[in-house]
């Protein structure tokens, strides 16, 4: 048997447990198969998620829908404009027993962390959010804490020209690995909603279809799934171009470019591909790279986050695909 084949056989084997957690979570969030699967594809690749929309289209269910389904510990952080980062990270706490402090890890502590409406916090409480995203460990009191592994931070956001946000800084935008929206419902899907949620929500009826090691074992899979040189350069040229593009003043950086690899991979893992396809790469490429890149003149923009994705597909419809 080919050796290449034999490396990648794990990628074919995730696919049926990966699409059964999609149609787990697809019993609480109806009618939004592609964001779920992206979503997914995101925890396989051990990347973080930043969701934004209006409230309401069911942000925070996507997030405890996952969590759920894949087993594995979950915490929820509301983010508002007192919250301080003792609040998310945790700190010594005082026993007035004996007089003495304890360290008392705060709710970051968990494989799947829910950071609802993440831009309503102050840029204090959200630089937090940092280390524990780009390191995986927390440091209190002069001590490097590590956190859960898998270690997958979910955030939520309202849009920005919404009261009473605050907007995420570049280095930490830089940090998500992809920007999903789930849009408004259709009409079939908003009906069937009254019907499911009558008399309860499917939210305390889900149950996990995987153990952690499972959950495990998929993220796994992914790495053995193959990129090839021709398809390397691919990616690497669409990052290029948005560093030359007129209508940006930074375009993504080398985390970018890791960025679309991983997504790619873990998509066609999820999909149970051996070798990632130009048209994944052109699939995944806008969620990846557009909250990545800074328009020259944002503020002549009506809608920026669209405008910035119409860029990377700009850029990907001047490229040509690898044979």
């Amino acid at each position: 048997m080919d050796a290449a084949v034999t490396e990648a056989a794990p990628a074919q084997s995730g696919a049926p447990l990966a699409q059964a957690i999609v149609r787990n979570v697809e019993q609480v969030l109806q009618g939004k198969h592609q964001q779920v699967e992206w979503a997914l594809a995101a925890m396989v690749a051990s990347g973080h998620v930043l969701l934004e929309d209006v409230p309401g289209l069911g942000k925070t269910m996507l997030a405890r829908a996952l969590a759920t389904s894949v087993g594995l510990s979950f915490k929820r952080i509301q983010f508002t404009a007192d919250l301080m980062p003792s609040d998310i990270v945790g700190g010594p706490v005082y026993n007035p027993k004996d007089g003495s402090f304890a360290l008392r890890p705060g709710p970051v502590f968990a494989h799947i962390v829910l950071a609802d409406e993440v831009n309503r916090a102050n840029p204090r409480a959200q630089s937090a959010l940092l280390e524990c995203m780009e390191e995986g460990q927390v440091t209190l009191d002069g001590h490097s804490l590590p956190l859960p592994q898998p270690f997958v931070v979910l955030a939520t956001q309202n849009p920005m020209d919404m009261a009473g946000t605050f907007p995420l800084p570049e280095a930490q935008m830089d940090r998500f690995l992809i920007r999903l929206s789930l849009g408004y419902p259709d009409f079939a899907t908003e009906a069937g909603l009254i019907q499911s949620q009558q008399f309860a929500h499917p939210i305390q009826r889900l149950q996990p279809v995987c153990t952690p090691a499972q959950f495990a074992d998929l993220a796994e899979g992914a790495r053995a799934v193959i990129v090839t040189p021709e398809m390397a350069q691919f990616m690497a040229q669409i990052v290029a171009a948005t560093r030359t593009h007129p209508m940006l003043r930074f375009g993504a950086s080398p985390r970018g470019t890791l960025g679309l690899a991983r997504m790619a991979r873990a998509l066609s893992h999820v999909r149970g591909q051996r070798y990632v396809e130009p048209a994944v790469v052109r699939e995944v490429a806008p969620a990846v790279l557009a909250h990545r890149i800074v328009l020259a003149q944002p503020h002549v923009q009506a809608h920026p986050v669209q405008a910035t994705e119409n860029v990377v597909r700009e850029i990907l419809a001047l490229q040509r695909t690898p044979r």
